[in-house]
């Protein structure tokens, strides 16, 4: 763990109200989070209770009904679409439980894609994505294409799009959910590493006990509200 007393994530009285039609849904209600630089945070909570929520607010992909939102002392929550995507593209790097690759190109240029964002030549990009590809141990799969790897190959190429940027923080939505165990454990050790090896702050959504078990701290959230203790 490689934790510090700088609070990079500083969620404050949020509110997250959801309208369909006529009626109101309350997922998050005055809910309040500080997770230091360096932290891997595991986030659970039962279906529905608002986990996939929290993390868009913290990834600026959506906002809040009130309350505040802070990364790094930035007030996400006052950007401006286009301040806030900008952001996003630098500070924030997204793992999912389905990969989200595009199956007509390949590893390496599924992991490039976050880079056409950025004003890097492409020599640089290049090297961006062979670092990346090489943390996650996948160089030597970096022609292939998404349908010739497996789940866990998948989930690799994921986080190395994720980490090509080199992100403030790194929010993965059930990044295990979708593979078997080994493939999981794989993936768990993976987040690991860049934790404890790299500094990295990570923000975990998981229902399962042996994924947050390798987190540096869990949190559950059930009716809107967050605590250290399970709900019953």
């Amino acid at each position: 763990m490689n934790t510090t007393n700088e609070i990079l994530v500083r969620v404050t009285e949020v509110e997250k109200v959801f309208r369909r039609g006529s009626e109101q849904i309350h997922v998050l209600s005055g809910l309040n989070l500080e997770v230091p630089k360096g932290e891997f945070l595991a986030l659970m909570g039962p279906s529905g209770s608002g986990k996939s929520t929290l993390l868009n607010l913290i990834g600026g992909l959506d906002r809040a009904t009130r309350g505040a939102v802070a990364i790094g002392g930035a007030r996400i929550d006052q950007m401006s679409d286009r301040q806030l995507a900008a952001w996003r593209a630098r500070h924030v790097g997204l793992v999912f439980q389905f990969y989200n690759l595009l199956p007509v190109l390949t590893a390496e240029r599924n992991v490039e894609l976050p880079l056409l964002l950025t004003n890097l030549s492409k020599s640089a990009r290049r090297k961006h994505v062979e670092t990346a590809l090489k943390v996650v141990g996948l160089s030597h799969r970096e022609r292939h294409y998404p349908r010739t790897l497996s789940g866990g190959e998948q989930q690799r190429t994921g986080i190395a799009r994720a980490i090509v940027t080199d992100p403030t923080l790194l929010l993965c939505d059930e990044p295990t959910g979708d593979l078997d165990r080994k493939s999981g454990d794989e993936i768990l050790s993976l987040l690991q590493a860049l934790n404890r090896e790299q500094g990295k702050t990570i923000v975990m959504v998981t229902h399962d006990p042996h994924a947050s078990a390798r987190a540096t701290r869990t949190v559950y959230l059930d009716k809107g509200q967050l605590s250290t203790e399970k709900p019953e």
